[in-house]
């Protein structure tokens, strides 16, 4: 393992400013690279394939032995690693990572079921749905253009790792208009009555789904292409359901739906 025997101190180390540019999401600075932290994201980077750069460790702690030995490894300060990473309880373990490169036909293996996040700026909710898109089975997620960043450290921990295999891709409007030229409905998720509750909807076929703003909800360019809006009837007296929580629920009712089908062939 290359790990280096001087103990870095200094907050101005080249590898520190890019740990913490890569943190605080500058991409230019950071050389591209995505910033981790903590060895339950380590190990999840390491399962899926991603590749690391460099692993920073604190002085107080062993270097993770999950850790491949062609890695470069640094350790550091308990106050310079602290200075780089974003959590006030560091575990002590952090890296520098390539983000995996997704292009739009790698969403569209099988019969498509795709989860577009249109303008979501809550990074918590982008994650949980990224987590719920691997769960329920979807081929991949879209974002457009004024939606949080995938790699967002809040979007990141809130997948639980997900990101790492879930095919994320930036889309624009062209692309998201593109999709029926694949075969797929669009599916707007709205609230009210004035749709099509989500048990009546056809997910079986290739689809993809659109989550708007969380206040704002998806805007007029996103209505204008849907095929269908596709609603969760609530019996109780609540307007609506925030981001994550109906695109999670919509997604389940599509698995659902593909796995009575596939059991009905």
């Amino acid at each position: 393992m290359a790990t280096s025997e001087i103990l870095v101190s200094s907050r101005a180390n080249a590898r520190v400013k890019q740990l913490r540019a890569a943190f605080a999401g500058q991409a230019r600075l950071s050389g591209g690279m995505v910033a981790i932290e903590g060895d339950h994201l380590l190990e999840e980077a390491l399962l899926s394939g991603m590749v690391l750069e460099t692993v920073f460790v604190s002085e107080r702690r062993e270097v993770p032995r999950m850790v491949p030995r062609a890695v470069e490894v640094l350790r550091l300060t308990e106050e310079v690693f602290g200075s780089a990473v974003e959590t006030r309880s560091p575990q002590g373990v952090a890296a520098l990572m390539v983000p995996p490169a997704h292009r739009m036909e790698d969403v569209m293996k099988g019969t498509p079921l795709i989860l577009i996040a249109a303008g979501l700026q809550d990074p918590g909710n982008l994650g949980t749905l990224i987590r719920s898109a691997e769960a329920f089975g979807a081929s991949g997620v879209l974002t457009t253009p004024g939606t949080v960043s995938a790699w967002n450290q809040k979007a990141l921990r809130a997948s639980v790792g997900s990101v790492f295999r879930m095919p994320v891709v930036a889309a624009t409007e062209v692309d998201v208009a593109g999709l029926k030229e694949w075969g797929l409905r669009l599916l707007a998720a709205v609230g009210g009555s004035d749709a099509t509750a989500a048990q009546d909807t056809d997910f079986a076929g290739s689809c993809a789904l659109m989550i708007g703003n969380e206040g704002a909800g998806l805007g007029a360019e996103w209505m204008g292409m849907a095929d269908e809006r596709v609603t969760i009837p609530c019996p109780g007296p609540v307007e609506s359901l925030n981001a994550a929580v109906a695109g999670s629920l919509l997604l389940y009712e599509a698995s659902r739906q593909r796995a009575a089908a596939g059991a009905a062939r």
